[in-house]
């Protein structure tokens, strides 16, 4: 049952550029690897990796000179490299990071199919290249999530102590949360970054446009109330879902936290753990979860008495006794407004050269 909610859901998460924006070749005289339809730069490298999940994602990483933090990137669920290849060449240059992205299960060149646990599996191995390839410390490393991209960034995460900062760029609260207004946490529902929020123990910005048409703007402000070192988010009025970029706010606000926690003192907790050792401890990703109350504040007044439910069948009946109420017909209908919602993040990848602009300006304003 698990297993056939989880495609359902994947569908409304998951849009692939198809047919991808890039192609990958290896170079006959160096023998590396080369993405076409973007400029060759030398401080660009480009990665196969293989997942815990028998699959094998490509990646990019993006060197800096002047760097001592690195930003690991997980896009939003309708770009791939190829159209988000500038955008990480100048993200690296302006805010003097080195950048790794990748490309999901499914996704670009990437085999597989998209889905919440490979995505998952997709970025500890990205994070592992950083670790084994690259000697990244966990300590100098800021995750940055991106819509559908702030699931599997909230996952690792709340899974390491150490790391230096998280960036959430329109953040959901939880797959279900974006189609339906519910108010618990149901085991079939993907990305359950509601309930994971509070582990993650390094600071967080969130950053989050007025006007989501796609991501409601409650979602992000509800995850900001959530963390446990909050950082002065960016609220940006009449923002919606793929077009943060254009506002010269998005890199001057970016630019200072970079700069803020690269400064700050390196995280307390001396636990360190590595990638091949956060499998066992995982709860929320590689088995469904039962359903239980949500950190929705809205159910904060539940009593606290309440039993949690034994098991999936219990779950099932009460969903049965509540959903009665509706119809088929506006089920189908909220599915046909979800899909829409979803369809207009598809036209993303105009803005990627107007945000280019708009970050050049932010620097020289």
């Amino acid at each position: 049952m698990g297993g056939v909610t989880s495609s359902v859901a994947a569908k409304f998460a998951f849009f692939p550029p198809n047919p991808p924006s890039y192609k990958i070749s290896r170079d006959e005289v160096s023998g590396l690897l080369k993405m076409s339809d973007v400029p060759h730069r030398e401080n660009v490298d480009v990665l196969k990796l293989p997942t815990r999940r028998g699959q094998e994602i490509v990646a990019m990483y993006v060197r800096n000179p002047m760097a001592t933090m690195t930003l690991l990137y997980s896009h939003g669920n309708a770009a791939d490299l190829g159209q988000m290849y500038e955008l990480f060449v100048e993200l690296s240059v302006h805010l003097r990071v080195n950048l790794m992205g990748y490309d999901y299960s499914g996704y670009g060149q990437s085999t597989g199919k998209p889905s919440e646990y490979n995505t998952y599996a997709d970025i500890e191995a990205a994070y592992k290249c950083l670790e084994e390839q690259y000697g990244v410390k966990e300590e100098d490393v800021v995750l940055y999530g991106q819509s559908v991209g702030s699931g599997p960034t909230v996952d690792l995460a709340a899974r390491l102590p150490r790391l230096r900062a998280v960036v959430l760029h329109s953040p959901i609260l939880s797959g279900l949360r974006v189609m339906y207004p519910v108010k618990r946490t149901y085991w079939f529902d993907i990305y359950k970054n509601i309930d994971k929020i509070g582990m993650v123990n390094c600071p967080v910005l969130i950053m989050h446009g007025t006007s989501d048409e796609v991501v409601d703007f409650s979602h992000g402000k509800q995850l900001w109330e959530l963390c446990k070192e909050k950082y002065e988010p960016l609220w940006l009025k009449g923002g919606g879902h793929c077009n943060l970029e254009l506002y010269p706010e998005y890199i001057k606000h970016l630019k200072k936290f970079i700069s803020t926690v690269e400064k700050g003192p390196l995280p307390r907790n001396s636990s360190r753990r590595s990638v091949d050792r956060l499998d066992p401890s995982r709860k929320s990703t590689d088995r469904p979860e039962k359903s239980r109350t949500s950190t929705d504040r809205s159910e904060k007044v539940r009593s606290t008495t309440e039993r949690p439910e034994k098991s999936r069948n219990s779950t099932d009946r009460q969903d049965n006794r509540t959903e009665k109420a509706r119809t088929s017909t506006d089920r189908r209908e909220k599915s046909r407004n979800s899909i829409d919602r979803f369809e207009k993040s598809r036209k993303s990848t105009d803005h990627f050269e107007k945000a280019r602009a708009s970050i050049d300006r932010g620097e020289r304003t």
